[in-house]
């Protein structure tokens, strides 16, 4: 891919200057299409491409959940997991509020609010993963290490098969 055409983004800026090794990927987004759309035009397994999904707690106090595309979280046993009441998907505009990246964009790196982020364990155990470079239809791909060392995710076992 031509230098000139990867998007510059808040998340490719911290990576670049992270120096995380991390390979960029256009495809051709599709509204509502999610991680089904980005493996099938970036032919690769939807379990290696990793959501960012903005949620918040029952004190609305929001966080970041890194889960495999073909996996849902389940939202009971992550408040379990880190000790709240309940714990609720974030609507759009709120999403975009936390992170500054719109919906179908948002990238876990260089949000707008410092926030914490929980990775679902086996996605550490993955060779390289597909994660969003913080524009609708641009992926990254890097180690999930990359992601253990910007991030310092708290691994959770949470997913369920959809």
């Amino acid at each position: 891919m031509a230098k000139d055409k990867t998007p510059v983004t808040a998340a490719t800026r911290l990576l670049k200057q992270s120096k995380a090794e991390f390979t960029p990927h256009l495809y051709n987004y599709k509204e509502r299409g999610g991680t089904t759309v980005s493996a099938r035009e970036l032919d690769v397994d939807e379990h290696q491409v990793i959501k960012t999904l903005v949620m918040e707690d029952d004190q609305r106090k929001p966080l970041i959940v890194l889960m495999h595309g073909d996996q849902e979280v389940s939202t009971k046993e992550l408040a379990r997991s880190i000790g709240v009441k309940t714990i609720s998907p974030c609507n759009p505009e709120t999403a975009l509020k936390h992170t500054g990246y719109q919906v179908g964009g948002t990238s876990p790196f260089a949000t707008r609010k410092a926030m914490p982020v929980y990775i679902e364990k086996t996605i550490t155990t993955l060779p390289r993963i597909y994660i969003n470079g913080g524009k609708r239809g641009f992926l990254v791909s890097l180690t999930p290490q990359s992601v253990m060392d910007l991030l310092q995710p708290t691994m959770v076992e949470v997913g369920i098969k959809k």
